[in-house]
């Protein structure tokens, strides 16, 4: 994509709404300055903010709606009386159109995730679309995905989440072959339930293209890094997401109480400000911020409701990157070929079938 990457946001979506949306989107063309913004929401909340930052008010279009989606609706709720007109809808439907080639929103999730596969449709080949959040680890930054969309999943919608994983790795990490493996509760073949069994041995016998297979791994892989993209179903993987993001700030609560519990912990500290700087860079949950729904057709960012606009920043960025990138073009290659594949496997089944029936007949 040469051309100009333009982002439509929701800019009442989130805890504090434009408050957040505007400053990161100008957080955002400060690092992006050939990105392009379709904002809607309320003009009394957000003209006033646009107006303060005039280079950001240059490079938009903005689109007046009086309908925004509550963070406590309920997906049903939120279709019923935000589809075609609340500012949520008209972002989501912004990409559809081609207006903008993604669209982020801090807003409520369920009722994100139920618009756009509303509005967008999931693609012929995915059963379920899924959520993926980039996960620090010890040696960089990893793709964990389902964190969320759907709880539960069958060994088919296993495969298609590492497929997914996978094709967002090219994008994000620029690798021709990410290595992909399945959350379970042992690295053995034998461990786990039947439908993380089957996935591991479709997977392992399947050769799709840009996949590397790596096998099982386990809850402390996640922060080990060992592998690229991390698969699990959306109860365990939200469940874990959750997980690390208290464990991070309970981490962070000790360091603040050991550092100020004595005069020699203070004056340690000054010598070791440097260190804990690096640190709580590294543990900062703004850095990260953004989860990319996969297997629709069109990209759209679900940024953390509660953040800040350096937050929002983070995951504006991510779907500039994901458009610049040509993240769809990716994820429909590597899902036709899983697809051709399945149906390479399927076919020389049933031919091994039909060619054992004579001779079963004989016997």
């Amino acid at each position: 994509m040469t051309r100009p990457v333009t982002i439509a946001l929701d800019a009442m979506g989130g805890d504090h709404g434009p408050a957040i949306v505007i400053p990161g989107a100008a957080l955002t063309l400060e690092r992006r300055p050939d990105a392009r913004f379709v904002i809607f929401g309320d003009q009394g909340q957000v003209l006033p903010l646009l107006d303060q930052h005039p280079k950001l008010k240059a490079v938009t279009t903005f689109h007046h709606t009086e309908v925004s989606v509550k963070m406590d609706d309920k997906p049903s709720q939120a279709l019923r009386y935000g589809r075609y007109k609340s500012s949520m809808w008209r972002a989501i439907d912004a990409t559809k159109t081609g207006e903008a080639d993604v669209t982020v929103s801090a807003g409520n999730t369920g009722a994100l995730m139920a618009m756009s596969k509303f509005c967008l449709k999931s693609m012929p080949e995915v059963d379920r679309p899924a959520i993926a959040c980039l996960w620090p680890t010890v040696r960089g930054e990893s793709i964990v995905l389902d964190v969320g969309a759907t709880i539960g999943a069958d060994a088919r919608h296993l495969v298609d989440l590492a497929v997914m994983g996978a094709a967002m790795a090219r994008v994000v990490f620029d690798l021709d072959r990410p290595t992909v493996g399945l959350l379970n509760v042992g690295v053995e073949e034998i461990k786990g339930v039947e439908a993380v069994k089957e996935a591991g041995r479709i997977l392992r016998e399947g050769n799709v293209p840009h996949l590397s297979y790596h096998g099982f791994v386990e809850g402390d892989d996640l922060g080990k890094g060992t592998v690229d993209v991390v698969v699990t179903e959306g109860f365990t993987g939200n469940i874990a997401l959750k997980t690390a993001e208290g464990t991070a700030r309970q981490i962070s609560s000790y360091l603040k109480a050991a550092m100020s519990r004595s005069l020699m912990a203070k004056i340690g500290y000054l010598f070791a400000r440097g260190a804990f700087a690096a640190l709580k860079d590294k543990m900062d949950p703004r850095k990260v911020n953004g989860g990319v729904f996969l297997g629709l057709e069109g990209i759209v960012i679900k940024s953390h409701g509660g953040t800040d606009a350096v937050g929002f920043a983070s995951a504006t960025e991510l779907g500039y990157e994901m458009a610049r990138e040509n993240l769809m073009a990716k994820v429909r290659e590597m899902v036709a070929a899983s697809a051709r594949q399945e149906a390479s496997a399927q076919k020389e089944a049933a031919a091994q079938q039909e060619a054992a029936a004579p001779s079963a007949a004989i016997q």
